[in-house]
């Protein structure tokens, strides 16, 4: 190039140096033919040496660049042809040469940067309705290979090889992509962040103009460097002109236009720098006045939504109220009608006006308890307070019965008003799992004795025992399985979260032939392990953590751990897990339970397998609510059995048999006609009579809570704030629930304090061990488990529990 066409490019001529921030708004420009740089495939022409100017495509809107003295040629065939959207720091759009395969080779394709997302479009028209492919900036990398060619690759399935027409375009493109990506990356981790903020105060926004006047001034700053930076690069171009008049060799020159476009690139960049912070602080200062309002607005919308709802609950409070004064007092007996109202209403804590703001009452009803149970319920005893004949009292009276008869019956659900409205508000933004809840939301159970409900069908597994045929021990099995799950149609109410180290035994060796123990054996995150053994010939153990999620209509429960099934006579050794367990119409409606999911059963010694569908309920089926289905194959995956039935009622099955098809192939027997050959697996039990009015407990349940002489010091029915609960103390219940939980949290920083001091001292520190079951891996499905390690009966047989921790 000669020196009069270089010093018309980047000399100080009258038209050398463009105003900052004045960048121009058409293409850039290049210099004349016969320099230095390759052109895109099909050009015409070669494009220049020296890119003239940072126009409006450039790394920054309005970027300040060198402009050409005279007419400046209109970019070559394969250039980038690039234009700018203002106002927006990373806003990009032009040509660029895409690698499409080996066949095809780079093909040009028009590429736009918008909002921290690169999309290519075949043309610029087809982005009015087709795009061809997009990339976030936010999690990609933007990798160099050569002078013009770069690549964008996610991390995943996206990659694109990209190519530009010149050196400096590519500069301008990875500019540009490195700044949208930067602030697409603090975008994301802005929208992250959440948390209550209290109003916006004058305080605020005096903070808020100081820093933009702190804003201001650097960008000042800025500018002054800036502009040296401009007046050094200036010089720095005239030397280098000078120098290349001389008469030096070819490839002394050669550098010289190498430092000459490096200083050029220098100067582009610093221009996009300054007007980027301009036009951030532009942004700053036009939008915080309007981010203050949206902000204000929605603390506003919040606001007005809890007072909305607090409204809601005080006219549910009065529906409720009129409802019970007119239908439920002109049932009383005509000698209480003058005092049903103070019967319903008085008390601490129950109905009065002067709690209407922050009270909601769940379902009241007038409850009378049968005269054979030794006591009636008022309002005096609803509330907490004692009667004549103490509860405890009653309840003594109560264990006098004989080992042999169990109880059929437990105290009626009081009926004491529920706090909803001071929960719901301290639920918000907060982990459902770690909020302390009254035993209000409880039964009068805890999870180990829900755990232990499973073995209320026994006798299946009884029958499996006898079984010779593997198949058919696998349908009984499989029943078993499911009717764990009929007690949970109605229990709506959640049971007592276990202590760590809490226990629960069962002991029902005389009468049905098996014994069974329970154990909390971690607390965070909750897990419980349980061992059953029968003298009919089976053993059954499973470790069982619940995790949950609240999805807002709804919670999801879902189980983890595998549940094994041993068999003594044959060997055979089943295993399965269990489904999720969702209860809908948390916030409003009536809540109601269902089951969802598969359970795959596993004989580990033949390979037969069964698999259980649990039917979620759907408004728009038409089939039977609460659905299950199976089928047990063998290990070749023939089909033996189907299974067929209800998680509430009951299971059948029948032997499938295969019969000739339409085209001469076996098809299976159609339901209709096994109906003859079908078998009644299992059939749920009846509820006990007003069992509406004992948390709808079954036959077994009610008996689990009953008081037994010799059992551990850890176990469930020592455990004092439900006991007190089950008796209708609820008041003294929550209080002595906050006493337990408090102990134990102060167990567990003992216990971290102790772990700490190990580990500063280098002695050896043995985590928490669970007293009567070991941590081990289980043998069949090498998982780390928690297996019964035995001599729990013989303590119990000699009264020795030495080694049991004070947790109640």
């Amino acid at each position: 190039m000669a020196a009069t066409e270089l010093r018309g490019v980047v000399g100080p001529g009258p038209a050398a140096i463009a105003a900052l921030g004045g960048g121009g708004a058409g293409p850039p420009m290049v210099g004349g033919g016969g320099g230095r740089g390759d052109a895109g495939p099909g050009s015409g022409a070669a494009s220049g040496t020296v890119v003239a100017a940072a126009a409006a495509g450039g790394p920054g809107p309005g970027a300040g660049g060198v402009a050409a003295a005279g007419p400046a040629p209109a970019p070559p065939t394969g250039g980038s042809g690039v234009s700018g959207a203002g106002g927006s720091g990373s806003a990009r759009e032009g040509w660029l040469f895409k690698w499409t395969n080996y066949i095809k080779g780079y093909q040009r394709r028009w590429f736009v940067l918008s909002n921290g997302l690169l999309s290519y479009y075949r043309s610029k028209a087809e982005m009015r309705h087709t795009c061809r492919g997009t990339i976030n900036l936010a999690t990609a990398n933007i990798t160099v290979e050569d002078s013009c060619n770069f690549i964008i690759s996610n991390g995943g399935a996206q990659t694109y090889h990209l190519k530009a027409s010149s050196e400096v375009e590519r500069q301008r493109w990875v500019t540009a992509l490195e700044l949208a990506k930067a602030k697409a990356v603090k975008m994301l981790a802005e929208s992250d962040e959440s948390g209550d903020e209290e109003s916006v105060s004058q305080t605020d926004k005096t903070e808020l103009q100081n820093t933009l006047r702190t804003l201001s001034s650097k960008v000042e700053d800025l500018s002054t460097c800036n502009d040296l930076i401009a007046k050094h690069g200036t010089a720095l171009q005239r030397s280098l002109s000078e120098l290349e008049s001389l008469k030096l060799p070819a490839e002394s020159n050669e550098k010289i236009k190498q430092v000459n476009e490096r200083a050029t690139l220098f100067r582009i960049t610093s221009n996009a720098m300054i007007n980027a912070c301009r036009d951030f602080l532009m942004l700053a200062q036009t939008h915080s006045k309007k981010w203050q309002k949206s902000l204000q607005y929605e603390r506003d919308q919040r606001i007005r939504l809890e007072e909305t709802l607090e409204q809601l609950a005080k006219q549910h409070n009065h529906l409720e109220r009129a409802f019970r004064g007119a239908t439920v007092l002109p049932a009383n007996t005509p000698g209480n009608v003058g005092s049903g109202k103070d019967q319903c209403c008085s008390g601490k804590g129950d109905m009065s006006d002067e709690d209407d703001e922050n009270e909601f009452f769940d379902a009241p009803e007038i409850i009378t308890m049968p005269e054979n149970l030794g006591h009636k319920r008022t309002g005096s005893n609803i509330s907490g307070a004692s009667s004549d004949i103490s509860l405890d009292e009653q309840y003594k009276h109560q264990l006098e019965e004989t080992k042999k008869e169990k109880r059929t019956r437990i105290p009626y659900k009081p009926n004491y008003s529920l706090n909803l409205w001071s929960i719901m508000k301290n639920c918000i933004g907060k982990e459902l799992s770690k909020i302390p809840m009254p035993v209000n939301f409880n039964e009068p159970l805890s999870m180990l004795q829900r755990l232990t409900e499973d073995l209320e069908y026994h006798e299946l597994l009884d029958r499996a025992a006898k079984c010779e045929n593997s198949l058919e021990q696998l349908c009984y099995v499989a029943a078993f399985t499911v009717s764990s799950y009929s007690t949970t149609v109605f229990r709506t109410s959640k049971p007592f979260n276990p202590l760590l180290g809490e226990t629960f035994e069962l002991d029902r060796l005389e009468e049905n032939g098996y014994r069974s123990l329970c154990e909390q054996v971690s607390h965070h995150p909750p897990a419980a392990a349980h061992h059953a053994e029968s003298k009919n010939g089976w053993t059954l153990r499973q470790e069982i953590k619940i995790t949950s999620k609240f999805r807002g209509k709804y919670l999801s429960i879902m189980p983890l751990g595998t549940i094994h099934c041993i068999f003594h006579a044959t060997g055979h050794h089943y295993t399965w897990k269990k489904v999720t367990t969702t209860v809908h119409n948390i916030i409003v409606g009536k809540l109601w339970i269902d089951q969802s999911g598969e359970i795959d059963i596993v004989n580990h010694k033949t390979g037969d397998k069964c698999n259980l569908k649990f039917v979620p309920y759907s408004y728009f089926s038409r089939d039977v609510a609460r659905k299950v289905t199976g089928e047990v194959t063998d290990p070749s995956g023939k089909v033996h059995f189907a299974l067929l039935g209800t998680w509430d009622e009951k299971m059948e099955c029948f032997k499938v048999q295969p019969v000739i098809g339409e085209n001469g192939g076996d098809a299976r027997q159609r339901g209709h006609e096994a109906e003859e050959s079908r078998v009644m697996l299992w059939k749920r039990n009846p509820l006990p009579k007003n069992a509406e009015n004992m948390y709808y407990f079954s036959e077994l349940a009610l008996t689990l809570n009953a008081w037994e002489s010799g059992t551990a010091p850890t176990d469930s029915r020592l455990r004092p704030d439900q006991r007190l609960m089950e008796n209708g103390r609820w008041d003294e219940a929550n209080a002595e629930k906050q006493r337990l939980e408090e102990k134990q949290r102060l167990s567990r920083k003992k216990r971290e304090a102790e772990a700490m001091k190990a580990t500063e001292d280098g002695t050896p520190y043995d985590p928490y061990k669970a007293l009567w079951f070991e941590r081990k891996k289980d043998p069949v499905t090498k998982e780390l488990t928690h297996i019964y390690r035995g001599e729990y009966w013989e303590c119990k047989e000699k009264q020795d529990w030495s080694s049991c921790p004070d947790i109640f």
